[in-house]
């Protein structure tokens, strides 16, 4: 019994390996994001830093990874300066016979914080990362935009009950 399920796993996973794979990648509307950025970054709490981030594709481009951490740092004494970040884009499951896949991303920081966000790309030029307006606590927005060769970003706030965002931190810079 054992051996015959072992020959329908293997069948299967060679019937996978053959599928056809998209033509395009459901990653492809985030390209403007990949390299090295340099960024002077500006927090709410008066915070300032200069630091590096890096989009890079990983898992044989099935995921987009950004590696980011602060190079100099001022800030209130409560402001975490030693801040590291990762964040992984991915496709929300397998393409369905040419449909687009919705694309999804996950962060984690050194300080604990884990945000599960919903990927858009309103034009070929900007990403927005949307937090899940179901999860208890304040919704967050991450911000990317490619203009005249300088990356802006911002990460924002939205608390429960109001309608506003708020930026908590903005950064530009050119690619390095």
């Amino acid at each position: 019994m054992k051996l015959a399920s072992l020959a329908i796993l293997l069948c299967a996973a060679g019937l996978w390996a053959q599928m056809p794979k998209p033509a395009v990648s459901p990653l492809a509307p985030l390209a403007f994001l990949q390299g090295t950025w340099a960024a002077k970054a500006q927090g709410d709490t008066g915070a300032q830093g200069n630091a590096d981030y890096t989009f890079e594709p990983e898992l044989r481009g099935t995921i987009l990874a950004r590696h980011g951490s602060y190079a100099s740092c001022k800030g209130p004494q409560d402001f975490d300066c030693a801040h590291q970040d990762l964040l992984y884009v991915y496709p929300d499951g397998p393409s369905q016979f040419g449909q687009s896949q919705s694309l999804k991303a996950i962060y984690f920081d050194n300080e604990g914080h884990v945000i599960h966000y919903d990927v858009s790309t309103p034009d070929a030029t900007t990403a927005v990362f949307l937090s899940d307006s179901s999860s208890p606590g304040p919704r967050f927005r991450l911000t990317y935009s490619l203009k005249g060769g300088i990356m802006s970003g911002k990460f924002q706030m939205q608390m429960p009950g109001q309608s506003e965002w708020r930026d908590y931190l903005t950064w530009s810079g050119a690619k390095k």
